[in-house]
């Protein structure tokens, strides 16, 4: 792992900042108990300047991209990623998951949660390869994916095949149960879209062909679509699930991404619990099981490389011939935040190794620059670093100096405007892309909730 650069001496004065945050008139939603999260985990913080990030950030998911209603008489939520007005599976999971353990104390906010859970099934009975939806489940794409070359059906805003795009429901699912214990939203219409879904992911092993999934994208950028008529590069078939886009949206090199199948083998295993405990169906269980075992054998003799130091990490992509690239991507799942999905363990020494090799100059997409060192991906472009690597990074150490240097490059990159944002210039982060970027925002709040939990004396102090 790259050394860290020096820690940036303590502020010599608290400063009062104005909030960032819309006023309560023009919440999307609030809720009670996040209000009471934030005033409780604030007054813990010392640094005025991360106490400020946090009250804007945390709360931004509910603040400005939660649309809640009703369908069938029953809550439905339709969730944005920000400046992008389209619901991804992935990224609404993921801004939602930091309330999720305040669901216990706020009806209004377990409704919502019930609502997205509901949306999510909807969604994927739409069409379980889509990773985007649109907000009418008739209309007609708003973005330039109308013109790609794939089934594209009312209600998808977009349709790469991302393999934690279903991964990513199935987790947010099983933390609403394990958190409230309540069956509201696991109804038939719920198992159906699950079994679809599961039903895909097996699909997707191409044990028996290539399945019926094709995508081309007629700009023709590398990393907007897939060789070979829209099937994506020759695998050979070994249990690994194929997935043809990255959680970044940039489409795969080899096929099976072993971020993704991790994350499937342990979204898989929650889902099975949701089934046997939610609905006591043991046959859906069973199948969920039956999935993950077979895949997570598969990663075991397919999934790991040599570090080119006498030992073996994950790798990033493989291809079942032999043929595997090291490198690693911002966007989660990655191989750095795996212990974030329940996808390794963060003291077992393959991941440690592999997130080490991450974090240095092995990985073609780590930036140390003059503003911060952090992992970016293709998908921005070199030098630019994603807050999301720095966030995870931190989320994922038990260094005390390690997590401080992760804190005081959030404070200094954030240009002033209170948020996180999806990229930064490593040398200069008034280069920015996307200043309204939910997902980012919400993790940050995940963040300073974790050193709340774990490392509170690290709140104590100022950076």
């Amino acid at each position: 792992m790259a050394p860290l650069a020096p820690i940036a001496s303590a502020q010599a004065a608290d400063t009062i900042r104005p909030t960032r945050r819309p006023p309560p008139g023009e919440r999307r939603f609030i809720s009670r108990a996040v209000e009471q999260e934030i005033a409780r985990v604030r007054a813990r913080i010392a640094d005025s300047e991360i106490g400020w990030l946090f009250e804007n950030c945390y709360p931004n998911t509910l603040d400005t991209t939660v649309r809640p209603g009703t369908v069938d008489g029953k809550p439905d939520t339709f969730v944005i990623t920000g400046d992008i007005e389209a619901m991804w599976l992935r990224d609404s999971s993921a801004q939602l998951q930091s309330y999720v353990h305040l669901t216990p104390r706020d009806a209004d906010l377990r409704r919502l949660f019930q609502g997205v859970i509901q949306r999510q099934a909807r969604c994927v009975l739409i069409d379980p390869y889509a990773n985007a939806f649109m907000a009418d489940p008739n209309a007609q794409s708003n973005l330039g994916a109308i013109d790609d070359l794939t089934e594209m059906k009312p209600g998808v805003a977009e349709r790469k095949w991302e393999l934690d795009s279903l991964c990513y429901p199935m987790r947010l699912a099983h933390a609403y149960w394990t958190a409230t214990r309540d069956t509201t939203p696991f109804d038939a219409l719920w198992s159906q879209a699950m079994a679809r879904a599961v039903a895909t992911m097996r699909a997707q092993q191409r044990l028996h062909g290539d399945g019926p999934y094709r995508f081309e994208r007629v700009n023709r950028h590398a990393t907007e679509t897939l060789m070979l008529k829209g099937v994506g590069a020759p695998t050979r078939k070994v249990g690994l699930i194929h997935s043809m886009f990255r959680p970044s949206d940039d489409a795969c090199t080899l096929p099976f991404l072993i971020p993704s199948n991790l994350f499937a083998v342990a979204a898989l295993r929650m889902l099975a619990q949701v089934h046997a405990e939610a609905r006591h169906d043991t046959a859906a269980a069973a199948d969920c099981r039956a999935l993950a075992d077979a895949v997570d054998a598969a990663l075991r003799s397919h999934g790991r490389m040599s570090d080119g130091a006498g030992g073996t990490v994950w790798a990033y992509e493989v291809d079942g011939f032999g043929n595997a690239l090291f490198m690693d991507d911002a966007n989660i799942p990655s191989l750095s935040a795996l212990p974030l999905l329940g996808a390794a363990r963060r003291d077992d020494p393959l991941y440690r190794r592999t997130r080490a090799l991450a974090w240095s100059a092995r990985n073609p997409y780590f930036f140390t620059g003059a503003a911060a060192d952090g992992i970016g991906g293709p998908h921005k472009g070199l030098g630019m670093i994603w807050p999301m690597s720095i966030i995870a990074r931190a989320m994922t150490s038990d260094d005390d100096r390690e997590i401080r240097q992760c804190l005081t490059w959030l404070k200094t990159t954030h240009a002033g405007t209170g948020f996180m944002h999806e990229s930064f210039d490593r040398d200069d982060p008034t280069r920015y892309s996307r200043p309204w970027f939910a997902w980012a925002n919400g993790l940050f709040g995940e963040l300073i909730l974790d050193l709340e939990r774990r490392r509170p004396a690290l709140l104590a102090q100022t950076f």
